[in-house]
């Protein structure tokens, strides 16, 4: 089994050394810009030394793994003294293998392997659990990729191997699904503010929604799960909202309307809302669409009238339409 070693001890480069050696592959040094974190990390794995640079690592292992941010990785590349045959990989998600150049010039493999998760500030109490299932990016040398599919499988995680000019948007992908959310939430306990709630207090008071919402796409997908007033075609509610967030949080109103006008779509995508409703959220939604309804006392736009189907849309002369339910019933929160 081939020796690895890791440059760059922070979160995500503790988790995968750690899960390693615990799968039973040999993380036999380590180095860091943070001697501490460095010899910590070696400290909690078997047989591991720590050294002083990038170079030691590399003149100790087989296979170097570089944890290091996306703009060290083309530096810290261009500094080791590679050996042909030798294995260097970075953990980007979004960089292509064009900064590992020098690697390759002096004959060594390349090759990128990202962990599509996040990493807490502390280790898991077992080291695998965090890549248990998840999905890790590939790419690299066609000689090294059943060496990194091994070594995910390892960790039970699955492999995605991707071509390099799909990486920005695969990363893309991830920061919507994980980064923005944890901002969602931010933004959402910011409106409880106003109620005097505290955002420790609000986020734990949302979270069992979001688990909820989450469940019912992996469950369903995400059209079925889509709940709310734009599934319901309420654009009664939707100005509603925009009203009150342009008093309390306007700074929120842009992120709002973005999500709503997208949720929109969805919801239209999946049949769930006529014409005439999703016309009327078009005019709540514009710009401004708020402050002229308020200053002129016009009244807001009617709901989906109560004996309309959930989801359904005028018929084409030529075209037969299906309602999709909702994946679980509306709550008044929704």
């Amino acid at each position: 089994m081939e020796r690895i070693g890791i440059v760059g001890a922070g979160r995500a480069g503790g988790a995968l050394a750690l899960a390693l050696a615990a799968a039973g592959w040999p993380v036999v040094a380590v180095a860091s810009r943070t001697p501490a974190r460095a010899a910590w990390l070696a400290a909690a794995l078997p047989g591991a030394a720590v050294v002083a640079s990038a170079q030691a690592v590399a003149d100790a292992a087989d296979l170097v793994v570089l944890t290091v941010p996306d703009a060290a990785i083309g530096p810290v590349a261009a500094g080791v003294a590679w050996r042909p045959g030798q294995a260097v990989v970075h953990t980007s998600g979004v960089e292509s293998l064009g900064p590992l150049a020098p690697a390759r010039d002096a004959g060594a493999l390349v090759g990128s392997l990202h962990p599509l998760q996040t990493f807490g500030p502390a280790p898991a109490a077992d080291p695998r659990a965090p890549f248990v299932g998840i999905t890790c990016a590939l790419e690299g040398d066609a000689a090294l990729l059943p060496r990194l599919e091994a070594i995910v499988a390892a960790l039970g995680a699955r492999s995605l191997r991707l071509p390099p000019e799909a990486k920005p948007l695969y990363h893309a992908a991830a920061v919507v699904a994980s980064n923005y959310l944890v901002t969602l939430l931010h933004l959402a306990a910011g409106l409880w503010d106003v109620l005097g709630v505290d955002e420790q207090t609000a986020i734990g008071a949302l979270l069992p929604l979001v688990r909820g919402a989450v469940e019912n796409v992996a469950a369903h997908g995400p059209g079925p799960a889509l709940t709310g007033p734009i599934a319901r075609g309420d654009a009664a509610t939707v100005a509603k909202h925009l009203a009150a967030i342009a008093a309390a949080r306007p700074d929120s109103l842009p992120a709002y309307r973005a999500l709503a006008r997208a949720t929109l779509a969805l919801a239209q995508a999946e049949g769930r809302v006529g014409r005439e409703a999703a016309a009327a959220l078009c005019r709540v939604l514009a710009d401004g669409a708020e402050d002229s309804a308020t200053a002129s006392g016009e009244p807001l736009p009617a709901p989906r009238a109560a004996d309309e189907p959930p989801g359904a849309l005028p018929r084409e002369p030529d075209t037969p339409t299906t309602a999709r339910p909702p994946a679980r019933s509306e709550s008044p929160q929704e």
